[in-house]
Formats: C-alpha cells, sequence, structure tokens
C-alpha cells in the first residue's frame, strides 16, 4: 500500500516540509510505502476549463499534473501539504490540484485523503477547507486527527518547534494507515460503493 505526498510549498526544504516528512516517517514506520513529490516551485499553468482533458484523459497542459497524476491513479491515498497565502492555499498548490483532480478520469473513490496546512499565525483552518474539498467531491475518506492538520512556523525550520502541530503529523499518519489498511480488507469483502449515474442540475433547473 502506498501514499503519495504532495508538498505545494515553493520551498522545498520549509515548514511544509518538515510538516509532510513528520507524516511521511510515521506512514512508513506503520509499514506503508511513501513517496513525496515536490510541487510548488514548478510553473503550474491554473485550469482554463478548455474540457480537454475529457476527450485526451489528462491535461493539455504537459506538465508536472500529467507526471503525478498515474502515481496518483496507483496510490492507495493522498497527502497535499501547502502554506497559508492570504488565508488560502499557496496559488501554485491549487493550480495544481483543481488540474489533477479535474483531468484524471480513473475512480477515486475510497483512496483516503489528508490536508496539511502551514502558516504563521491565521489563515489555517480555511486553507484546511479548501483542500479537503478536492477529496470530499471525489468519494474519498479524509483521514482524521488529534486537531486541525496545521503546523506553525514563519521563518525556515520554526515549524520544528511546534510540538503539538508535529504530533498532529503523527496522529494524522497513523489515523491514515489504520484507515486505508481497513479500506483494503473492505474492498477484499464488499468491493466499493456503488455509483449512481451523475445527475447533474443547475440553479436555474
Amino acid at each position: 500500500m502506498k501514499i503519495l505526498l504532495i508538498n505545494g510549498s515553493p520551498r522545498k526544504d520549509g515548514n511544509t516540509s518538515i510538516a509532510l516528512r513528520e507524516v511521511l516517517q510515521t506512514l512508513e514506520a506503520e509499514g506503508l510505502e511513501t513517496e513525496l513529490i515536490h510541487v510548488g516551485n514548478k510553473d503550474v499553468h491554473g485550469c482554463i476549463a478548455c474540457g480537454k482533458c475529457k476527450e485526451q484523459g489528462k491535461c493539455v497542459f504537459h506538465d508536472i499534473v500529467n507526471e503525478v497524476a498515474p502515481k496518483f491513479e496507483a496510490a492507495d491515498g493522498i497527502v497535499v501539504g501547502a502554506p497559508v497565502y492570504y488565508a488560502s492555499p499557496a496559488g501554485t498548490a491549487v493550480s495544481f490540484l483543481d488540474r489533477l483532480f479535474c483531468s484524471t478520469p480513473f475512480n477515486k473513490t475510497m483512496k483516503v485523503g489528508a490536508a496539511v496546512a502551514v502558516c504563521r499565525r491565521g489563515g489555517a483552518s480555511a486553507t484546511f477547507d479548501v483542500l479537503n474539498k478536492y477529496f470530499t467531491i471525489s468519494g474519498m475518506p479524509v483521514a482524521p486527527s488529534q486537531y486541525w492538520n496545521s503546523v506553525h512556523g514563519l521563518a525556515p525550520g520554526e515549524a520544528s518547534q511546534d510540538a503539538e502541530g508535529l504530533q498532529t503529523m503523527r496522529t494524522l499518519a497513523r489515523n491514515m494507515a489504520f484507515l486505508v489498511k481497513s479500506i483494503a480488507l473492505g474492498k477484499q469483502q464488499y468491493g466499493i460503493p456503488q455509483k449512481e449515474e451523475w445527475t447533474k442540475t443547475s440553479f436555474i433547473r
């Protein structure tokens, strides 16, 4: 079983990396395979709603999104970490996730998702909410922890001083490992939930 971790920070070895590595180390201690990919330092174009991914099965912009897509499909879960910029996730992380979730046609049902927000002071809860919406619209269970998944720090390395935040990361990882293992057993016996054909409506009818 494998968990994909996404670092949405522009800084490869900043505070978001510290938080994600705490998760990664605990996941590996729980017997799960991991892969950490840094996307926050890439030039990621935002989604333009062209709809071509529905025809091609991948995004028209050939960049890190299409590189990560098959890894996401093969993974049992995904952890997305992002710093807080203006009370929401860093823009590159949002552009990456918009296109990753929109352009991938595979069924994400019962892949486990987890979000990690890193901030100086405020905006962590709003960022946490934004990141979790990608999972809940895709039929993905969201792994819980002992608190909202946030770690605090401004200067590089300060997150390592947030004892409660790092403990929250470890608890998140253990709970995620339990969920992934439990879902794997459930799939063997019950499969995955049946899906109805999507009834799409708009506000005018």
